[in-house]
């Protein structure tokens, strides 16, 4: 196993409304079930009951665990995926893949682009009409990295990937360069709150959609995070202005997947999987807490 990741019982305030086995019991001894017939998953419990480290071969084999539990009815919530280091010779190292592309060549420059910002190195390239690309990339640059693929080869590419070696740290790779639009209270997204909120970016939900405070209901087009109140209505008073009363042109939401949720995740939040639903949130829904640890952070990065 190369990537890990925590699954733990969902706590959200929506909890147990869609699944059929949402308790510590029924996760941990699916997930122990799970070990009987995939031979390369390593389960263990974690530091609380009610959560559990999960290893798997990569991002794709965790997120087909994922989404067949959601198929059979259970209600969890998994943390970011992170690789496993290894310390060789007292040398911190991380899992290196083997990644071959078969792309057309007028899209070849735009992958040969983005793996090198994620610290890959081209091994080989062959082909002329259709080129044939390997490079060896650290695990942690290829999270997310499939949809990202699709979209630049127009769905024409394909890739595959391999557990190549250990090799040292490659450095800091760059996965967000944006924050998330974060609900500010319990209740139901209406097309006025949301027309105010798209305004500070792209949302994830459109009107009649549940929300509780601390869920994130889209992505902030600055490097921040924002709350957002995506269930304020107009007030219905008797003034009128010219102009105010034109209906609202709401931007259809942007429908992630289970891959780029997972590609989506900050250190500070967490995915909820039910069987009807992906829900990204915060670890701490609390407003004012959340604002709390955030001065605190920036007070002993500047100490």
């Amino acid at each position: 196993p190369t990537v890990t990741m925590t699954f733990s019982v969902n706590d959200s305030p929506f909890a147990g409304k869609e699944g059929q086995y949402v308790t510590s019991r029924h996760l941990r001894a699916r997930l122990y079930r799970e070990l009987q017939t995939d031979m390369s998953l390593r389960v263990t419990d974690g530091d609380t009951p009610d959560c559990f480290d999960v290893c798997g071969r990569g991002e794709l084999h965790l997120s087909i665990l994922i989404e067949t539990m959601r198929r059979q009815g259970y209600e969890f919530q998994v943390s970011k995926p992170e690789v496993i280091y290894k310390e060789i010779d007292g040398v911190k190292c991380e899992p290196i893949e083997r990644m071959v592309a078969d792309v057309p060549q007028a899209y070849a420059g735009a992958v040969i682009e983005k793996i090198g910002r994620r610290r890959g190195v081209l091994e080989k390239m062959e082909g002329s009409d259709r080129v044939r690309l390997e490079f060896l990339v650290p695990s942690r640059g290829l999270f997310g990295y499939r949809s990202e693929f699709m979209t630049d080869t127009r769905g024409e590419g394909i890739m595959s990937s391999v557990l190549d070696s250990y090799a040292p740290m490659k450095g800091e790779i760059e996965r967000r360069q944006v924050g998330s639009l974060v609900a500010f209270e319990t209740g139901e997204a209406v097309a006025y709150g949301l027309a105010a909120a798209q305004e500070r970016g792209a949302l994830f939900i459109g009107p009649g959609t549940s929300v509780y405070a601390g869920m994130v209901v889209g992505v902030c087009s600055r490097n921040e995070d924002m709350t957002v109140n995506v269930c304020k209505k107009k007030q219905l008073t008797n003034m009128r202005a010219a102009g105010s009363d034109e209906a609202l042109r709401l931007t259809p939401p942007r429908i992630l997947s289970l891959e780029q949720c997972l590609e989506f995740l900050a250190d500070d939040e967490l995915l909820e999987c039910t069987p009807k639903s992906l829900r990204i949130r915060k670890r701490e829904l609390d407003h004012a807490a959340r604002m709390r640890n955030l001065m605190k952070k920036r007070a002993q990065d500047n100490a």
